[in-house]
């Protein structure tokens, strides 16, 4: 490698837990990290129960760029913008027309919310939180509110419900869906997480989408798509995250619903990787933990000379929802299958089989206990 060495775009868990991987196997090699803000170090999961950890914004940074920087053996450029990836002299541009030189290059530039058409004068107001500052901004605004309005019904919805109406606010999640988190759970199971949700108060309306926001003198007011309204003081959009392929696009990159990598994490340019929610991998865009540190550990070993292919062993996802303990393992994108039930008093197992064969779960109550005797009947996600 020449002295240019690795450079990483991009200071989220992705960026960090592969600097540290690399950095255990290579000590000296030049190690650049660009990121858009500050370069703290935090967990995003973290932001969407921070209230019932009672956490303030500033509470979740584990550390500062400059301790991530000394611990790393790393130069970190804070609050620059890239604008231009140059594949032929291998150069990173920058908003204020610096030039970045490398020799590997890792993409680990995250996804961004989705946005859903609205109309209203209040849609400029519509909050997303996406990253530690946004955060701030949305704990900011929610002093001396109290009725939240949360567009979306699917897995960070519920968990900023479950958090939200734990704090004493009252919660209103509007979505298309017939059930809650219904891109992960069977309509039962979804049904079943609504309803201890309703019963800490949260109220829905599903199966209607929002198709204006208002300012009022209170607030805001949601018009919804069966001519209904919900009043809120604040709302908060959570319907999703599209990987950010942009810059990627822009560089001429392959691109599809992320950006295209083979299991060595490598793009369509032999010297860029992409790594996390913005990757990928054999038809799979994972926006989880679990995929981003299995990852990390392979792509730091090929950026050290010896080729390794990524793997994803099953990797059930922990959904953060006191209200109703769920474990999910989502089967493969169009798996054939049906869903089987077990439930019990407290919960339900639901197994997702082609005949024998477990492709999948979703465990909700006291069936949570049976995550690790499930996993290890479940197939690798990505062998």
């Amino acid at each position: 490698m020449g002295d240019n060495g690795i450079v990483i775009i991009g200071s989220g868990l992705a960026g960090y837990n592969l600097a540290r991987e690399f950095r255990k196997l290579d000590t000296e090699t030049c190690l650049t990290l660009i990121t858009s803000d500050d370069g703290a170090f935090y967990s995003k999961p973290m932001l969407s129960n921070a209230l019932a950890k009672q956490k303030q914004p500033a509470d979740l940074p584990m550390a500062n760029a400059d301790k991530m920087a000394a611990d790393l053996n790393a130069t970190i450029l804070t609050n620059k913008i890239v604008t231009k990836i140059n594949r032929e002299k291998k150069l990173i541009q920058l908003d204020e027309k610096e030039d970045v030189p490398y020799d590997k290059l890792v993409l680990t530039i995250g996804a961004s919310p989705i946005t859903f058409p609205m109309e209203g004068d209040g849609t400029n107001d519509v909050l997303t939180v996406n990253d530690l500052d946004d955060y701030a901004v949305f704990r900011h605004k929610l002093k001396n509110k109290q009725t939240i309005a949360i567009i979306g019904p699917g897995l960070i919805g519920c968990e900023f419900a479950n958090d939200l109406i734990t704090n004493g606010y009252s919660v209103h999640v509007i979505g298309p869906d017939e059930a809650p988190m219904s891109t992960l759970l069977p309509t039962n199971a979804g049904v079943i997480l609504q309803n201890a949700l309703s019963d800490l108060g949260v109220c829905w309306h599903l199966q209607k989408t929002v198709k204006a926001v208002h300012k009022s003198a209170e607030g805001y007011d949601l018009s919804l798509s069966d001519d209904s309204t919900v009043n809120a003081d604040l709302v908060l959009s959570a319907i999703g995250l599209r990987p950010n392929t942009s810059l990627a696009k822009e560089a001429s990159l392959e691109v599809d619903r992320g950006i295209i990598v083979n299991r060595e994490l490598q793009t369509s340019d032999e010297d860029i990787y992409a790594l996390g929610d913005c990757a990928q991998v054999e038809g799979l865009v994972l926006p989880f933990v679990m995929p981003l540190m299995n990852g990390a550990r392979a792509l730091a070993k090929t950026l050290t000379g010896e080729a390794t292919q990524v793997s994803y062993p099953a990797m059930p996802v922990l959904v953060k929802t006191p209200a109703m303990n769920t474990v999910v393992l989502p089967a493969p994108r169009d798996a054939d299958g049906q869903w089987h039930f077990t439930k019990s008093d407290a919960g339900i197992k639901a197994e997702f089989k082609n005949g024998d064969s477990l492709l999948g779960f979703a465990l909700l109550g006291d069936a949570v206990a049976e995550k690790q005797a499930l996993t290890k009947l479940a197939p690798a996600t990505l062998k």
